[in-house]
């Protein structure tokens, strides 16, 4: 097998540590987090909190922490967060709003993942004791399950000022928000501006092997501090993982154009097949395909791809999700599609 091999597109999280970011992992300068005493882990605290625009920031074990933690600092038990019914939160984080924070989900059919103003506006509900009251709107940018979508800051701005005329909090699950600057072309901070409180994660396309983020007011993060401790993730000499991530930020964000390349270069050789539809546009790093005229399965187009060294994750019996990451080289592109469309013949 070519040293090209095996492609793994099953998901920017597989990426592993660049040597450059074992030697500042290696480097890193550390003391006891949740003493507030690890430099490094402080100086990860400032430097998102300035990416992004907001007066503080807290660093977090994973993206699914992130987000609860978000969601059990601005709520109470009974109150009520709308989101996307594909949303990361409703799907993937084992039901944990409901756990931890005692609130209900209220999904909604988004464009590719995307909600819009007038959703908010019309969906919110209180004023009356049976009724929940709703109190936040959850987004999600780029959009995991819909294609690595990206809302476009018009309307982000409509949505946080229809969500603010309502008293809503606006969160944004930001795991990959790093792509969604690139792709729109703007700052992470022009986007997280229409958020109150904001998740991030480093262990994406960014390549860090752990961690994630929260940021927002300095009074938010003092909460947030409370959470993450009591959900387990207060942690000591984290400066370990913190300097990975600060790695990752400072080298790794600008080059995440280079996987939107190899996902459209991806789309195009697969769509030049006729038997493979694509979601578009294909904006980021993540395509969703749905098998046309072929009797292969997409569980076993998936299997027998594996044997011949590309992995993805087939969603459902017709459709897949194949991501592009650091990990994958642009010169394995062509191959792996060639290998796809081999293995859609019966």
């Amino acid at each position: 097998m070519s040293d090209l091999f095996p492609v793994d597109l099953r998901s920017d999280t597989v990426t592993k540590p660049t040597p450059g970011m074992r030697k500042a992992m290696a480097d890193a300068i550390v003391g006891d987090d949740v003493f507030g005493e690890d430099p490094t882990a402080n100086r990860l605290h400032e430097r998102v909190a300035e990416i992004l625009g907001k007066e503080a920031a807290l660093f977090v074990p994973s993206g699914t922490m992130g987000n609860q933690i978000c969601i059990a600092a601005q709520t109470k038990p009974g109150d009520e967060v709308l989101l996307d019914e594909n949303a990361h939160i409703f799907n993937f984080e084992g039901g944990a709003p409901a756990l931890l924070s005692g609130v209900q989900l209220r999904p909604l059919p988004g464009s590719r993942g995307r909600l819009n103003a007038a959703q908010v506006t019309s969906t919110v509900r209180g004023g009356a004791s049976h009724l929940p009251p709703t109190v936040m709107v959850a987004l999600e940018n780029t959009h995991n399950r819909a294609g690595g979508s990206v809302y476009e800051l018009d309307e982000l701005t409509r949505i946080r000022d229809a969500a603010h005329a309502k008293s809503l909090i606006v969160h944004l699950d930001g795991a990959r928000i790093w792509n969604a600057a690139v792709a729109t072309g703007c700052r992470e901070s022009d986007i997280a501006q229409y958020a109150d409180s904001v998740s991030v994660c480093f262990s994406k396309g960014l390549g860090a092997p752990v961690g994630s983020a929260v940021a927002g007011s300095r009074e938010f993060v003092g909460r947030a501090h409370r959470y993450r401790k009591l959900f387990g993730g207060g942690m000591r000499q984290v400066g370990i993982l913190a300097a990975a991530a600060l790695y990752a930020l400072e080298n790794h964000r600008e080059r995440l154009a280079e996987d939107h390349a190899k996902a459209a270069q991806l789309t195009k050789l697969l769509l030049e097949d006729g038997r493979v539809t694509v979601d578009q546009p294909v904006q980021t790093n993540i395509l969703m395909a749905t098998l046309g005229e072929t009797t292969v399965s997409a569980p076993e187009l998936a299997r027998r791809c594996a044997r011949d060294g590309v992995l993805f994750f087939p969603e459902g019996e017709r459709r897949l999700r194949l991501v592009t990451h650091l990990d994958v080289p642009a010169a394995a592109i062509a191959p792996a599609a060639d290998i796809i469309r081999k293995n859609l013949t019966p």
